[in-house]
């Protein structure tokens, strides 16, 4: 039998006390509170579409500013998804999907290969969703890559209404991902490397 790919992580700072569980096998459940409306609707569609089980909950300084709950969440994830592969037996390791929202289109590459990454081309007109900026975006993808160790490519090929850009960046990370995780039944347990690590 296959090892459950679940871990469950808590991290405590000045600035955020988190406690996040994922299940890379799940079937897109999640319960998500982090005190930033925007936020948690992000990580709710990432859930789903990725068919991730995730259960988040972030206490942070929100009334200073949405950036230290963002960021810390993101690198939370990350660190889980690492801690859920494990030694990464297997996995197709490379992930890519295109996805629109209704006039805005995302593009999102994946490389699960313990380096860590980011190239973020994605700068809607308009920046701000009501009181969330559309910025925080990029610092998640920049802490998620870091803590995953993944190389991380996300391109805004168009898009102008913010609440869409920021939804199809989601989605799409998350069927990146999805693809990424999986396993190849013809890898036959090997790792994804001829350098025999990653």
């Amino acid at each position: 039998m296959a090892q459950e790919r679940i871990t469950t992580l808590a991290r405590k700072t000045a600035e955020t006390d988190i406690t996040l569980t994922l299940a890379i096998d799940g079937q897109g459940k999640s319960e998500v509170n982090t005190g930033v409306p925007f936020f948690d609707h992000m990580l709710t569609l990432f859930a789903k579409h990725g068919l991730f089980d995730l259960k988040v909950k972030c206490v942070g300084d929100v009334a200073v500013d949405y950036h230290h709950t963002v960021e810390d969440v993101g690198l939370v994830l990350g660190d889980a998804f690492k801690k859920a592969l494990g030694d990464k037996l297997g996995i197709r390791r490379y992930g890519f999907f295109i996805l629109p929202m209704d006039e805005s289109l995302a593009r999102v590459v994946v490389d699960i290969g313990g380096r860590p990454h980011l190239v973020y081309e994605a700068e809607p007109p308009t920046m701000f969703v009501r009181d969330f900026n559309i910025i925080l975006v990029k610092e998640f993808c920049r802490a998620f890559s870091n803590a995953l160790g993944a190389n991380l490519h996300v391109k805004l090929e168009y898009g102008e209404e913010p609440h869409h850009v920021a939804e199809a960046i989601f989605k799409c990370l998350a069927r990146a991902m999805d693809v990424a995780t999986q396993v190849d039944p013809r890898a036959a347990g090997s790792l994804p490397s001829t350098k025999g690590t990653i």
